[in-house]
């Protein structure tokens, strides 16, 4: 079993034109701990002031985003006329790889509430200007499954008893699950020894190993060793809910220069030039429905 080496907590902040949300993590400070994972941000208000303003037009290079929506809509639209929506229970798997220049608006629910998560994965060098690629999830195209002991598991990536995910040609061979774990109740999840693996509690909390030693609250993140071939989570007194995530580490150099990663400095450089003389989009990005 794997023992959970750290606990983070993340911070608040904002992004894009004045978004509140909350960094899980991101950074120099953990890229190398997180490999393959860049960065986390959970967001959810039911004040449309929080997260309104959007984020109007950026790049990206070199990662692939992925946007889950636990609920609200957002608008994405990109600078060859590629459009669509995001809805509740809905995930977005983009990979941005040689250049994609977007935007992504919220909109407004009856309720007002929107909530969330974006999570970046970084590519290996060879990928990195690889076609941008949409793959759009539709909530009713991701497969979940109900254990023996009641744990449930919606399997974006990766696999769960015998429900395999949507999506099985990533980039960096990776498991993206979310799992709710009942009251008192222990979820065990096979891993692939050597990989790096997390888990974010955005709702309640627990025990990310076997030992006891350490407790999971909600808001926090459990980074695990890479030796060992599971992961053994039990629920506190009111349940816990988590997103778990495995990745096969890159180990390459990282140059992060806000939405663009690439290994080495020139190349970010270079994006940049591309930015100002209009050349950074090399072609219109593929797309992939899963209905």
């Amino acid at each position: 079993m794997r023992k959970a080496i750290q606990i983070l907590k993340g911070h608040h902040t904002m992004d894009g034109a004045g978004v509140k949300l909350y960094r899980v993590f991101g950074g120099p400070s953990t890229v190398d701990l997180t490999d393959p994972f860049l960065l986390l941000d959970f967001f959810g208000s039911s004040d449309p002031k929080d997260y309104i303003a959007g984020f109007p037009w950026h790049p990206h290079r070199g990662i692939e985003t992925v946007t889950y929506m636990l609920k609200g809509r957002v608008k994405h639209e990109d600078s060859t006329g590629m459009s669509g929506v995001i809805e509740t229970g809905d995930i977005q798997w983009m990979t941005a790889g040689g250049g994609i220049f977007h935007q992504e608006m919220p909109e407004v629910n009856a309720d007002g509430e929107m909530r969330g998560f974006q999570l970046w994965l970084n590519l290996p060098q060879e990928k990195k200007m690889i076609t941008p690629k949409y793959r759009n999830l539709r909530s009713n195209s991701i497969p979940q499954i109900t254990l023996d002991n009641g744990v449930k598991v919606k399997v974006v990536v990766g696999k769960a008893g015998d429900v395999v995910g949507p999506i099985k040609d990533t980039l960096v061979d990776a498991q993206y699950l979310e799992v709710e774990i009942p009251p008192e109740t222990t979820f065990i999840h096979d891993l692939k020894d050597g990989y790096t693996a997390l888990a974010f509690a955005f709702s309640g909390e627990g025990y990310p190993d076997p030992s006891g030693s350490k407790k999971l609250r909600e808001g926090e993140l459990a980074v695990y060793n890479r030796d060992g071939r599971a992961v053994s989570i039990r629920a506190g007194e009111e349940g816990l809910k988590i997103l778990l995530l495995s990745g096969r580490p890159l180990e390459e150099p990282v140059a992060w220069y806000g939405p663009i990663v690439m290994n080495y400095e020139y190349e970010i450089r270079e994006a940049f030039r591309e930015l100002q003389e209009g050349t950074f989009v090399k072609t219109r990005a593929e797309v992939e429905d899963y209905e």
